[in-house]
This record gives C-alpha cells, sequence and structure tokens, in this order.
C-alpha cells in the first residue's frame, strides 16, 4: 500500500507549487481553506469517506462568512463616505439658525426667542408660556384659537411684570384647550448654529448651539 500523500505532495501531482509567505494576521483566507480541506480528503477515513454533500455545505459556509466580511467592509467604507458628506453639509450650517425640538431657547441681550406651535388639530386658548431657571412663570402669551399646523410666535423678553429679562437659557412650553380637553402641543426653537463637531470613532455628528449647547445633527427639524 502507498503511504498516505502529504498536501504538498497533491500539489506538486498536480504542477502546483506554492511561495511560503509570511502572514501579517490571524485571518482565514481562501488558501487556508483549500490547504485543510486538501489535508481532510487526503487523511480521511476511506471506508467513511467524505459525502459530496457534506463537502458542497463545508465550501458554501466558508463562502458565506468570508462574503459578509467583505460586506461589512463595504458597509464601514460607505458609512465613513455618508459622515463625510454629512459633515460638509452640517458645516455649511454655521452662522445659520435652525429649528430643533428643545422647548426651550437662549434669549439675548436686546433680542427674542422665536420659534414655532405645532397643532394636530384646531385649538382655543393657545398659549405660550416662559419659565426662568428657577422655574418660575414670567410670561404667559396668549395667540387665542388657531387652525391645525404650524403656528410661528416669538417672544421679545419681555416680562409680565413689564421689565425684560436677563440674557440666558429660558424654558418654553405651550398649551391649549381641543374639544374642553387640555393639550400640550410642541414646540420648536429657533438656534444658531456656531459649530459643529464629531464624537469618538467618528460617529454623533452634533450642532453647536449659541447660548444652548450641542443636539444631534438628525433632531434638526428645520434650516432657516
Amino acid at each position: 500500500m502507498n503511504a498516505i500523500d502529504t498536501a504538498a505532495s497533491i500539489y506538486d501531482s498536480l504542477g502546483l507549487t506554492r511561495e511560503l509567505e509570511t502572514k501579517k494576521n490571524d485571518e482565514l483566507v481562501m488558501e487556508d481553506f483549500l490547504e485543510l480541506m486538501v489535508t481532510e480528503l487526503t487523511n480521511q477515513d476511506p471506508f467513511k469517506p467524505m459525502e459530496n454533500t457534506e463537502l458542497a455545505t463545508q465550501i458554501s459556509q466558508f463562502a458565506t462568512v468570508s462574503g459578509i466580511e467583505q460586506l461589512n467592509t463595504s458597509f464601514s467604507g460607505l458609512s465613513g463616505s455618508l459622515l463625510s458628506d454629512q459633515s460638509l453639509q452640517a458645516a455649511n450650517l454655521v452662522g445659520r439658525d435652525v429649528l430643533v425640538p428643545l422647548n426651550g431657547g437662549y434669549l439675548e441681550l436686546g433680542g427674542s426667542i422665536n420659534g414655532l406651535v405645532g397643532l394636530d388639530s384646531s385649538v382655543s386658548d393657545l398659549t405660550i408660556s416662559v419659565h426662568n431657571a428657577a422655574g418660575e412663570l414670567i410670561r404667559e402669551i396668549n395667540m387665542g384659537t388657531r387652525p391645525q399646523g404650524e403656528v410661528n410666535f416669538s417672544w421679545d423678553g419681555m416680562m409680565d411684570n413689564g421689565e425684560f429679562a436677563t440674557p440666558g437659557t429660558y424654558a418654553i412650553s405651550a398649551q391649549a384647550m381641543v374639544d374642553g380637553e387640555g393639550v400640550a402641543p410642541y414646540i420648536l426653537t429657533e438656534a444658531r448654529v456656531t459649530s459643529v463637531s464629531i464624537g469618538s470613532n467618528g460617529q454623533g455628528l452634533a450642532l453647536n448651539l449659541d447660548g444652548l449647547g450641542p443636539v444631534p445633527f438628525e433632531n434638526v427639524a428645520e434650516i432657516r
């Protein structure tokens, strides 16, 4: 009986040669898989040979894993490209005003806090309330009956006592009545973009708003 051929002798008999190379990492490539498969076929029990279906299954499994790795690499590159494009778009917003769902705003000296209220249906007694950092109600703006849609509002900084509030951040909320029941419409506040920042590992693109800090880029509802 002839001695069992090694994987190298099988390659020689087929007229194939392989150069020895030093792997840069521990990843299993196609050549490694073929070598393992040839070795497995060479040393298998002759009374219990591997069936064709089993061999095909191994090849299919390896091809699937290899395809998934290539797909992950492609998605990683696409994600980086999208983030780069998004960063360029966000950089163009510096110095512009955006609407964001903050339920509050920053009052500059001699300035105002602007925004809009979203109404899912017609309402009555629409009121905009302004609270200071201590939670005290300092101004109520009665906007009356309004139809469904978005309603712009503006607070010039004047309090109910006739004095102007000091510069700083203020909470803005809205209340209204629908068929005799109270509702709380959503608020979008206008703010100025001062800079753009990207979080660790290239993630978390954010807009830094004047006096309000960072907000996620995807939270921007409108650019003005």
